[in-house]
């Protein structure tokens, strides 16, 4: 049993994603940042500093006038948070407008990297002029 675990860590596909998994942990933290500390002020700029997330309709429950989506939601009452669901949807196209980016720039460096691999790795051809060369010697010895 012992011996199947080994094997069965040894694996790339396991490191793979153990791998994969702390990156987009530490990744996460760099995201969250990037929306919280510079797209959602820039976003508040745009509309005039209004933030969604405290924006709410009473469906049963009484909550005194102007208290926040937490006072509501502490004071028992049924609530529609159709703000903090407009944040949460908002944070999640920024995220994916950012992680889309980051994928195509990887892909791109990737697809740069595979390129010159393999342009590195074709065997050099014969240049124009010894090409020319070979075809002026074959239509000469045609002639004779």
């Amino acid at each position: 049993m012992l011996k199947e675990f080994k094997e069965f860590i040894a694996r790339g596909n396991v490191v793979d994603l153990a791998v994969g998994i702390i990156i987009g942990a530490a990744f996460t933290a760099i995201v969250n940042s990037l929306v919280a500390d510079l797209i959602n002020p820039i976003i508040g700029l745009l509309t005039g500093g209004t933030d969604f997330s405290g924006h709410y309709l009473v469906l049963k429950g009484d909550v005194p006038a102007g208290a926040s989506l937490k006072a509501a939601r502490d004071a028992g009452a049924a609530v529609f948070a159709y703000g903090s669901f407009l944040s949460a949807v908002i944070n999640f196209l920024i995220i994916a407008w950012a992680v889309f980016l980051l994928v195509k720039g990887v892909n791109k460096l990737q697809s740069a990297a595979v390129r010159k691999k393999e342009e590195e790795a074709a065997p050099a051809g014969p240049t124009q002029e010894e090409l020319l060369m070979q075809i002026r010697d074959e239509l000469r010895a045609n002639r004779a």
